[in-house]
C-alpha cells in the first residue's frame, strides 16, 4: 500500500500555472527526492501534500486520509519543514521546540532529546533571532522530526548547513528512513540526494521531466549520474 497518493494534482497562481497535473506514489520507508530549478515545481508540490496549499485539482491522500474529509487527522501524520524561517524570534530554542510538543502532544523528554540530537544544548536558552543561519535550519528540522511523523516533507532542508551538520543530517535521515517513515524533500545538492534517495524526480516548469531510480549499491555512482542529468537539463 502507498503511504503517499497523489493524483491529478495541479496548481494555478492567477494566470500561472505553477504545477500541472501530476500523479505520484510513495511506499512506507520511501526517500523522494525533488530537484530542479528555481520555478520548478518543487515548493509548490511539497506545500500541497503538507496541507498548506490547496491544489486546484486532484486529489492527496496520506496513509488513504484526504485532507479534505479529515483534515486534523491528515496533518496529524506530517512533519513539514519550510523553506524559510517564519517564527516568533523573541522565542529561544527550548521555547519554540515545546510549542510544537506541546501542539503535537509530545513528551517534554523528547523536546529535550531533539535539542541535544541537534547539538543546540548550548543555545537552549538563547532567542531564535540570535541564532545562525545553520541553527536555525537545525530548528525548523527539529520541530518537523519531533513528533516522529508517518510522512516527513522537507524543503530545502540542507541551506546553511556546514559539511559536519550536511554528515549529520544524511545520517538522520537514513535512521528515519529504516524506522518505516515516508520522506520527500528538496533540494540542489546532488550528494545528499544520492546518499539518502530512492527515487529522484527531476522537475522542471511545474513538470516531472524525468524519475531516476537509486539501483546502485553505493551512492557515488548514483551521485554522478545525477549530476550529469542535472547538468544537461541545466537546472
Amino acid at each position: 500500500m502507498s503511504m503517499i497518493e497523489i493524483k491529478n494534482v495541479s496548481k494555478v497562481f492567477k494566470h500561472k500555472t505553477a504545477l500541472y497535473p501530476l500523479s505520484l506514489t510513495a511506499a512506507d520507508g520511501e526517500c523522494i527526492v525533488l530537484c530542479g530549478g528555481n520555478g520548478a515545481g518543487k515548493s509548490t508540490l511539497l506545500n500541497i501534500i503538507a496541507g498548506i496549499s490547496a491544489p486546484n485539482d486532484g486529489t492527496v491522500t496520506i496513509n488513504q486520509v484526504d485532507i479534505k474529509q479529515n483534515r486534523q487527522q491528515y496533518v496529524s501524520l506530517i512533519g513539514y519543514m519550510p523553506d524559510e524561517f517564519f517564527a516568533q524570534e523573541t522565542l529561544t530554542v527550548k521555547e519554540f521546540l515545546t510549542f510544537y510538543g506541546i501542539f503535537r502532544k509530545t513528551a517534554p523528554a523528547r523536546v529535550e532529546d531533539v535539542i541535544h540530537l541537534l547539538g543546540l544544548a548550548a543555545k537552549k536558552d538563547e532567542m531564535v533571532k540570535h541564532l545562525s543561519k545553520g541553527m536555525r535550519q537545525r530548528l525548523l528540522f527539529g520541530q518537523a522530526w519531533l513528533a516522529n511523523p508517518t510522512v516527513l516533507i522537507l524543503d530545502e532542508p540542507t541551506n546553511g548547513l556546514d559539511p559536519y551538520w550536511i554528515d549529520v543530517f544524511i545520517g538522520f535521515l537514513k535512521k528515519i528512513k529504516q524506522s518505516g517513515t515516508t520522506i520527500i524533500f528538496s533540494t540542489h545538492m546532488m550528494d545528499v540526494a544520492a546518499e539518502v534517495a530512492d527515487r529522484v524526480i527531476f522537475m522542471e516548469n511545474g513538470r516531472m521531466i524525468e524519475v531516476l531510480k537509486n539501483n546502485d549499491t553505493e551512492s557515488k555512482p548514483f551521485m554522478v549520474k545525477l549530476l550529469s542529468r542535472y547538468r544537461q537539463k541545466e537546472v
